[in-house]
């Protein structure tokens, strides 16, 4: 059975991507330039598509019979998801794992947390065996953040001090292989968390243990954030941002019990702590 990864190359899928490869999984890595795709593992294949182009999806989800999808951050989030159901069903693909978002009460309000809303309707009732997986705010977003970090001190994301528990895309991953490629995980939603709540300043102090210098939090001023982006991603990207930073200051992003309890029976494991990530990481800053 061959598996096709939308957004193979990106971070959440060429996650997916590996941990399909290294269980002998025969897998297809979807990308809008493919010629990019330089390290995916050996036998993966590698073909163009774009969500937000429906005519390129047909030969890309040809023959397949399970998908994963994702898109990404955009301003058309629910068309292209959408466009990525219809494909797959056109495709006959027997089974579905849609990465959502985790969404606590009232967290609609965030735009492209609401996009995801109508995507998840159309996986339920597409008639293919389906799976959702919600997963918080990723660790390794931080990874575009080592400059503020390592040369400034600063930890920039205004994530407030409610506490997040922010989950490994390796977990992530590891949950889309087991809904894959088991029958286990059919219609079922799943909550995806690391295990600790930690706020904007314990983030930055566990920055600063592992680096061994100062790293401080830079606030949740909101307005400084804005000025501070501005110029580096669109208008509209920066509103929706700062709506879901605003959210995250007033009521934290925390998993549910029943999450924790769920996400165990999915991911396979006791989730990555947020701590391991940042080890790993400090030593390649360090370098």
């Amino acid at each position: 059975m061959e598996t096709l990864v939308v957004g193979g190359t990106g971070t959440v899928g060429s996650a997916v991507v590996r941990a399909l490869a290294e269980k002998g999984e025969s897998v297809r890595a979807m990308a809008r330039s493919p010629e990019k795709a330089r390290d995916l593992p050996s036998g993966v294949r590698a073909i163009a598509g774009d969500l937000a182009k429906p005519e390129t999806l047909n030969e890309a989800f040809a023959g397949v019979e399970r998908v994963f999808l994702l898109n990404a951050l955009g301003e058309h989030e629910t068309d292209e998801g959408l466009a990525g159901v219809r494909a797959a069903k056109t495709a006959g693909a027997k089974r579905i794992v849609y990465m959502s978002v985790a969404m606590p009460p009232a967290s609609e309000i965030i735009p492209h947390f609401a996009s995801k809303i109508p995507v998840e309707e159309a996986v339920r009732d597409s008639g293919m065996e389906w799976t959702i997986l919600r997963p918080n705010n990723f660790y390794q977003n931080d990874l575009r953040l080592r400059e503020p970090i390592v040369q400034h001190g600063v930890y920039p994301q205004p994530i407030g001090g409610k506490g997040m528990t922010r989950v490994d895309v390796r977990d992530i991953a590891d949950a889309a292989v087991r809904a894959l490629t088991t029958g286990d995980h059919r219609g079922r939603i799943y909550g995806l968390h690391g295990p600790d709540a930690l706020t904007g300043t314990e983030t930055a102090a566990i920055y600063s243990r592992h680096l061994g210098r100062p790293v401080q939090y830079m606030g949740d001023d909101l307005d400084a954030w804005q000025k501070q982006v501005r110029g580096m991603m669109p208008e509209w990207m920066i509103r929706d941002l700062r709506i879901m930073y605003a959210f995250f200051q007033d009521h934290g992003f925390e998993a549910t019990d029943e999450e924790r309890t769920q996400q165990r029976a999915v991911v396979g494991h006791d989730p990555r702590t947020f701590d391991a990530f940042v080890a790993e990481v400090a030593q390649e800053w360090k370098q």
